[in-house]
């Protein structure tokens, strides 16, 4: 699965496999956080490389969030880190602005492929969510019967880790950082 997967008592985890973990909060205030991360059942040395590549693009590209930078320049740091280590990114899918409401603009591809008046430039006070899916094999994908699931349409294994980031006047802010995370690289 790429996102989205529905659990059941049919699919059992088993030894090898990797499992996404997506969890969107609302404050009181009526506001939305997003964030995810990935887990490793048992032993795959395919699937921690995935996890660890695919958690690294959204590092790399949470590190050059400030005011002044194009999206396009995220978008790119995230294509070349996948595509270096071999890995395709997923295109059906994107990030996506968010706060009073859970999918606002601007619309984040994690794959250069910005319009040109789709490119903006990031400013102070955006909210938005950063979500690298990162596939084994090819970067198409399918929803299933279901109307929800969406797998890789060639079955190989995605990856996607997740934050809700708040660009600050210098730098960023990572609203859903977790507790083993280190982002103290970030000038805020």
């Amino acid at each position: 699965m790429v996102c989205h997967g529905i659990p059941d008592d049919a699919k059992k985890l088993k030894n090898g496999d990797i499992m996404n973990l997506d969890i969107t909060v609302k404050t009181q205030d009526g506001y939305h956080g997003d964030s995810s991360v990935m887990f490793v059942v048992g032993e795959t040395i395919q699937g921690e490389r995935l996890c660890r590549i695919t958690q690294e693009c959204l590092y790399k590209s949470i590190e050059l969030v400030k005011p002044g930078v194009r999206l396009s320049e995220l978008a790119r740091v995230i294509q070349k880190h996948a595509e270096s280590s071999g890995y395709s990114v997923v295109r059906d899918f994107c990030g996506h602005g968010i706060g009073a409401d859970f999918h606002e603009e601007p619309q984040f591809l994690h794959y250069d492929g910005y319009a040109p008046d789709a490119d903006i430039k990031l400013a102070a006070g955006m909210c938005f969510t950063i979500e690298p899916m990162i596939n084994v094999g090819g970067y198409k994908t399918k929803v299933l019967r279901d109307g929800w699931t969406a797998v890789t349409k060639d079955r190989s294994l995605s990856a996607q880790w997740e934050h809700t980031l708040l660009v600050t006047e210098g730098g960023v802010e990572v609203l859903t950082a977790r507790g083993d995370e280190d982002f103290s690289f970030l000038t805020n």
